[in-house]
């Protein structure tokens, strides 16, 4: 999981449930945001139009891009505009 989606999951609101399911899952497996990441989301929000409120976005389809890892969300709507860069997506 990219470091970034893992900073918005955290921003809740959450149940600590929740948290403990998705943290053993996880379990450590936390990617950092990169050189590598930070440009290909430079690249992903100014081909997307340069909206302020998907940074994030662009920033965590960067990370799944440049990773090679598919990007598993509940707002695919948000992330369907990315695969014609090569994020692999699945809608849960």
């Amino acid at each position: 999981m990219s470091s970034i989606a893992w900073f918005e999951f955290h921003c809740g609101p959450l149940e600590r449930d929740a948290i403990e399911l998705i943290e053993q899952v996880v379990a450590g497996r936390v990617v950092a945001f990169n050189a590598d990441h930070a440009q290909r989301a430079a690249q992903l929000f100014n081909s997307a139009g340069r909206q302020r409120a998907s940074r994030w976005d662009c920033m965590i389809a960067a990370a799944a891009i440049e990773s090679r890892a598919r990007l598993a969300t509940r707002n695919a709507g948000d992330f369907a505009r990315f695969k014609a860069y090569g994020l692999d997506l699945a809608a849960i």
